[in-house]
């Protein structure tokens, strides 16, 4: 495999350094993925502790013949400069950086441009449909621990689980759900303006949930005949299988073009689940694991599978 250093957005106020890895057979274009990262500041990597996300699938898939772009986020890079805006949506976090890397690919003849697709996880997985409905229209979704809920739902219920423990920062988690419980009360009757005014942390305003929640990932899928593959891990503790994942077959069933894919050891991260507790998520990506094949060959069979037909021959 090759690995090249690009700058997704050079000349723009917002300069990303990222990383393209390709297949060693480049005698014809070959499909490639854009790699959309999940919430809060992460490098291209995706790295949490001594796990690297995209890094593995980076690798894995270059192994079967595909193509990636993967980019340092921009509140990582840019974080402080960021959150001066105090009107910040997920479009200038997030959105406009994924758009700027399939144009990227797009121009390069080494890809083929009839397959790119947009390789989602958590809240990247979340946003991967709207950013094929706000330019990108790639052609297929894969969308890694996703969710058809809106983010406030799950920032609240994972509140919950953080404080179903006995210890004081237990207490101060309940504490701080009930003051977010009561902030997101009635957001979607809000003016945008009111939304604008009214902090959630920090500088983060509740326009920021707001305009994300105005359409979900699952609004989108069914506006869309585009390809999607959504994968989940049984022991995720953040997004969970019995909840994020069956509404999604619930509310796309009969849909085509549509796979599900259940891991049941694996967690959040797609390596193996060990204490399947969210009190213990740092304990648990503090072990060094790697996203198996059994991942990185599905996510290709798919690439494969949904391909033109003419670009197989």
């Amino acid at each position: 495999m090759y690995s090249e250093n690009i700058v997704v957005g050079a000349g723009t106020e917002y300069p990303l350094k990222g990383l393209i890895l390709l297949p060693d057979d480049l005698s014809k274009p070959v499909p490639a993925v854009v790699m959309v990262h999940g919430s809060g500041p992460s490098n291209m990597d995706e790295k949490v502790m001594k796990l690297t996300p995209f890094k593995d699938l980076a690798e894995g898939l270059a192994e079967h013949g595909i193509a990636s772009l993967r980019y340092d986020k921009r509140t990582f890079v840019h974080g402080r400069r960021m959150m001066k805006n105090k009107c910040l949506t997920v479009k200038e976090e997030t959105i406009d950086d994924a758009l700027l890397a399939v144009r990227m690919l797009k121009r390069d003849p080494r890809i083929d441009h009839d397959r790119i697709y947009i390789l989602g996880h958590s809240m990247g997985a979340m946003l991967a449909p709207r950013i094929d409905a706000e330019g990108a229209d790639v052609r297929g979704l894969i969308m890694m621990a996703g969710t058809p809920y809106r983010l406030e739902e799950i920032v609240l219920r994972q509140l919950r689980q953080a404080g179903r423990g006995r210890s004081i920062l237990s207490a101060i988690v309940r504490l701080e759900y009930r003051i977010y419980r009561k902030r997101f009360r009635g957001l979607y009757q809000m003016s945008d303006e009111e939304a604008k005014r009214k902090k959630f942390a920090g500088n983060l305003s509740l326009y920021y949930f707001k305009e994300m929640g105005a359409k979900t990932a699952a609004d989108y899928l069914r506006e869309s005949k585009k390809p999607v593959l959504i994968l989940q891990g049984g022991k995720d503790f953040q997004v969970l299988a019995d909840r994020d994942f069956r509404k999604f077959r619930k509310l796309l069933a009969g849909r085509e073009n549509t796979r599900f894919k259940l891991y049941p050891e694996l967690n959040h991260c797609f390596v193996k689940g060990i204490y399947n507790d969210i009190l213990k998520a740092s304990r648990e990506y503090s072990v060094e694991q790697h996203i198996p094949e059994e991942v990185i060959g599905e996510i290709a069979g798919f690439v494969f599978a949904t391909s033109p037909p003419n670009a197989l021959q």
